[in-house]
């Protein structure tokens, strides 16, 4: 049978079989996928650049070799705590290598949710070869107490997500850490920066709490859209080839993630929208990111909000008429105009043998669907700063689903 195959001129088998692993390595849309990574450190964060700021002005005496710092960081997941934190102990190390040697401890709690497991942590970050079996609580605190005084370095311990800690091990640890320079006047060896989801300021003992500072606290909101579009658009920048995701997409991705504000949600819209691109490269000529991409991966992620589909029957017959001359454009488009919603609303109209509502009556339509977060509105300025235009899209739902609903409820209307 192979003879035959070889004999009429076609393919190798294993060429055949192994064809589909061609496109693996090959970059048509993702280039380099390490920013499409949520550890992932870029140069430079963006839209957290006055939490910078206000975590630089709690460290602003750290050039000085008897102080020692503390900070707490506070937000909900995906609001880009951790890399806040990591991006400043970077940026501080580079700012006083000429002046004070900065080391980092950097422990992730949820996986080292003892004590116990946290002091080892650290100390094996100063010290790769420190033994972590066979040794009490009292047993490494000494040992932590002597490497960093016998290092000149200073030492910055981060604590990520604390809370996981603190629910399993109490907070004595933390008074530990914070009296290590006790016995040692004029000699800070250590400080200390804690990141969690929950509000963990007033569950600490008072002796702690004295120590760290109320006033070292800092609160991080969710991300809104605009701030998702730039997060989006600088993974894209980083990973993506050139040409392969447009700005509306970019947007699209942002409005989908609004709703939770969740950055590491609008990342990995990112990069499943670009694998789903990636993989029908079969057809070399669709290497740009398509709504559908993202669309498709709407319901594996969850990133729906609560559904309007089964209250479509309450809308208004021409309301139905307007939203599905919507849907059908946004099926392969990111956003649209207001005018092309005019435009295709007519030629529904005109499909289901009915007179078209006046300009003001389908304004209103748009501000109902607007309502029901069916729709997105933005607003942008025309170019050259004279006019508005404003862009219609639908992050929050496939525009298939709600099309093929909306053609049975239009039958009936109709």
């Amino acid at each position: 049978m192979l003879k035959r195959i070889f004999n009429n001129g076609w393919r190798n088998p294993s060429d055949v079989m192994s064809g589909y692993l061609d496109r693996i390595g090959a970059g048509y849309v993702i280039k380099d996928p390490g920013p499409l990574d949520f550890d992932y450190v870029p140069e430079n964060i963006v839209g957290r650049e006055d939490f910078q700021n206000k975590l630089a002005a709690r460290f602003s005496s750290i050039d000085k070799p008897e102080t020692s710092c503390r900070a707490v960081i506070s937000g909900p997941v995906g609001s880009g705590k951790t890399v806040l934190v990591k991006t400043f102990c970077r940026d501080l190390k580079r700012h006083l290598a000429n002046r004070r040697e900065i080391r980092i401890a950097h422990v992730n709690c949820r996986n080292a949710s003892t004590s116990t497991r946290v002091v080892q942590r650290i100390l094996h970050a100063i010290d790769p070869g420190h033994p972590d079996r066979g040794l009490s609580m009292g047993e490494l605190l000494l040992s932590l107490r002597k490497l960093t005084r016998r290092n000149s370095a200073h030492l910055i311990v981060i604590l990520d997500e604390v809370d996981h800690m603190l629910r399993k091990s109490g907070d004595d640890i933390l008074y530990q850490l914070l009296r290590i320079d006790e016995d040692q006047e004029g000699k800070g060896t250590l400080s200390l920066i804690l990141i969690s989801q929950e509000q963990i300021i007033d569950v600490l003992e008072t002796a702690v709490l004295s120590r760290m500072g109320k006033t070292n606290l800092i609160q991080i909101p969710s991300y809104n859209e605009d701030e998702l579009y730039k997060i989006s658009k600088q993974r894209a920048d980083l990973s993506l080839a050139n040409g392969s995701c447009s700005d509306d997409i970019i947007r699209l991705i942002a409005q989908k993630s609004a709703p939770i504000g969740d950055a590491r949600l609008a990342i990995e819209l990112l990069k499943a929208a670009a694998e789903a691109c990636e993989i029908r490269q079969d057809d070399h000529t669709l290497r740009e990111i398509s709504a559908d991409d993202v669309h498709s991966k709407d319901k594996e992620l969850s990133v729906d909000i609560v559904s309007e589909i089964d209250a479509l029957e309450n809308l208004q017959p021409h309301a139905m008429l307007v939203l599905l001359a919507i849907c059908r454009r946004l099926r392969k488009e990111s956003s649209m105009t207001t005018g092309d919603v005019e435009n295709l609303y007519a030629v529904v109209c005109e499909e289901y043998d009915e007179k078209m509502k006046s300009h003001t009556t389908l304004w209103k339509y748009l501000k109902e669907l607007e309502k029901r977060q069916l729709i997105v509105t933005r607003i942008s300025t025309v170019t050259g700063g004279r006019g508005r235009t404003t862009h219609l899209s639908m992050p929050h739902f496939l525009p298939s689903d709600i099309a093929k609903r909306l053609e049975m409820l239009v039958k009936k209307q109709f």
